[in-house]
């Protein structure tokens, strides 16, 4: 009996499918009610009520979903009327596309503001507002040229070394085809558009590794087995940061330094940078005594310091770290059980008298200290080749080495690039006379701009390497604090039409200091930016 009560409780269904899903749903609140009735007035009244009911629901929901269409062909007199099927019920919610925005509006699953995204990306376009990016910005919509655009803006923000392009130049148009093509007159498509190990190949190692002995005066050797290639200094940095600190643990840098370690060190990684101030009254050179506060400092804030990072040359200053500096910077990572990371990108653009010394030579073979020292190098200021995109790990930790060697996936170079460089690198005659030339230039350059600086009034801090003036400016600003000194940098910018760093954007704790990089310059610029510059002070300052 029960068995065939149910069975006549289920007989709508095919109803369901002629009507739709509301008549389902319609069944579902009435089939409860019928065993409700049942229980109280029988058979008959539990099987009427219940169906006359669903009926009429059925009824009710056609109707009302059907009312729109009518009122439409109502209001259109000049439209021919058309014959409507059995099953135009049904047809008419194809439509629904022309409709969507509204149904997007009411539909529980819209979303309720903009399509979201990570907080690193915020971060990044943050950053990009820096004095420094907005440098490269404006260079980039509006650059100097002598002849074709001579009121443009001259690039001094940016390290790049343009003095011995010419000999670069030079090597290419005699020896470029045949670094590619090979000896034979064929093109060997395996050597350049096959898969080439991501981390180099150990020919193109050998031939770097030659390359920084030489430019080190051959003060050290390099093994090919420690080097690892990637795409640029940059990736470079990153992967050792990524290696050597978790996210939230923190790096010591000496200010002032390269901005773009911010994005080498922080952007994808999650590691922090601690700040360790440098002064003026010592030639902002690095003391351990720094080093030592800004380390117990972060110790309370709860902030674990993984490393030391240094620049030697430094970055945007110019300084070169002697051979005691080093020895002490070790004897502190050791005492504190830290890494160094030695970023050596300007060894081969060293100018004057001072020794340049790498922290290659600070670890003996034997040192249980070596394991904690990595280098950095890359070919885009000591070879001028920035676009070649070519940067070098050097460690003793065979971890980090194992590491960053898959890590390099990311970053490798291509393979035409190695080509060419296995060929260049390995042409002792060229390199040694490129690293004479490009010395002497950037010598002659430096003294150069520095004394027209002088002539100006503005003193710079001396330097030993790189392509920095590292100019005190402060008793041009307005006020003596960060806001005065990016007026005076908005003003070189958009009426001496000069781009330069400020010293905010180094974090340099005393305002009014801006980094010229003068090696993207020709002899015949220089008496022009000083002019230039010449003008802007004659000028009233508001």
């Amino acid at each position: 009996m029960t068995r065939s009560r149910y069975s006549r409780t289920r007989s709508p269904e095919p109803e369901k499918e002629k009507g739709g899903g509301r008549g389902g749903a319609a069944m579902r609140v009435i089939v409860p009610l019928q065993g409700i009735v049942q229980g109280r007035g029988g058979l008959v009244l539990g099987s009427i009520i219940p169906c006359a009911l669903f009926y009429f629901l059925q009824f009710y929901l056609r109707r009302h979903r059907n009312e729109p269409d009518d009122k439409k062909e109502s209001n259109s007199p000049d439209e021919k009327p058309t014959t409507r099927s059995p099953s135009s019920g049904q047809l008419a919610e194809l439509p629904a596309l022309t409709r969507s925005p509204s149904r997007a509006l009411l539909s529980p699953r819209s979303p309720s503001g903009p399509v979201s995204i990570s907080g690193r990306v915020r971060g990044i376009l943050k950053g990009a507002d820096s004095p420094y990016y907005v440098g490269l910005r404006r260079v980039k919509e509006d650059p100097y040229e002598e002849l074709g655009n001579p009121n443009g803006i001259i690039q001094l923000g940016l390290a790049e070394n343009k003095l011995s392009l010419d000999l670069v130049k030079d090597w290419l148009l005699e020896n470029g085809k045949e670094a590619i093509l090979g000896n034979g007159n064929e093109l060997s498509i395996s050597r350049i558009a096959t898969y080439q190990p991501f981390d180099g190949s150990m020919e193109l190692k050998v031939a770097v590794a030659g390359f920084m002995s030489r430019v080190m005066e051959r003060a050290v050797s390099f093994y090919p087995s420690q080097v690892l290639l990637t795409a640029g200094a940059t990736p470079a940095i990153e992967i050792l940061s990524f290696c050597l600190a978790d996210a939230g643990n923190a790096f010591l840098v000496p200010t002032p330094y390269y901005p773009g370690f911010d994005r080498d060190v922080k952007w994808r990684t999650g590691v922090e940078i601690i700040h360790v101030p440098c002064r003026s009254a010592d030639n902002f050179s690095l003391s351990v005594a720094a080093l030592d506060q800004a380390f117990n400092q972060a110790k309370k804030r709860g902030t674990k310091a993984r490393g030391i990072i240094i620049s030697n040359p430094s970055n945007p200053v110019g300084n070169l770290l002697s051979r005691e500096t080093l020895y002490s910077l070790l004897d502190f990572a050791r005492e504190k059980n830290i890494h160094i990371i030695s970023n050596e990108i300007l060894a081969g653009c060293t100018h004057g008298n001072e020794e340049f010394v790498s922290m290659a030579e600070i670890v003996g073979p034997e040192d249980v200290d070596r394991k904690r020292v990595h280098i950095v190098y890359d070919l885009s200021n000591d070879l001028s080749l920035p676009g070649f995109r070519v940067g070098v790990i050097y460690s003793f930790n065979e971890e980090v080495l194992a590491a960053a060697k898959k890590l390099t996936r990311f970053s490798s170079i291509s393979a035409p690039t190695r080509r060419l460089l296995i060929s260049m690198l390995s042409d002792t005659n060229f390199v040694q006379k490129f690293i004479t030339i490009n010395r002497d230039r950037l010598q002659r350059m430096y003294v150069q701009f520095v004394a027209g600086l002088k002539k100006l009034g503005i003193e710079c801090i001396k330097s030993g390497g790189g392509f920095y003036c590292w100019a005190d400016m402060s008793r041009l600003i307005n006020s003596y604090s960060e806001k005065g000194e990016l007026e005076l940098w908005d003003k070189l910018l958009n009426i001496a039409m000069v781009s330069v760093i400020p010293g905010s954007s180094c974090h340099c704790i005393e305002p009014g200091w801006f980094c010229y990089c003068f090696a993207t310059l020709t002899e015949k610029d220089v008496p022009v930016v000083m002019e230039r510059i010449r003008i802007l002070f004659l000028k009233p300052v508001n």
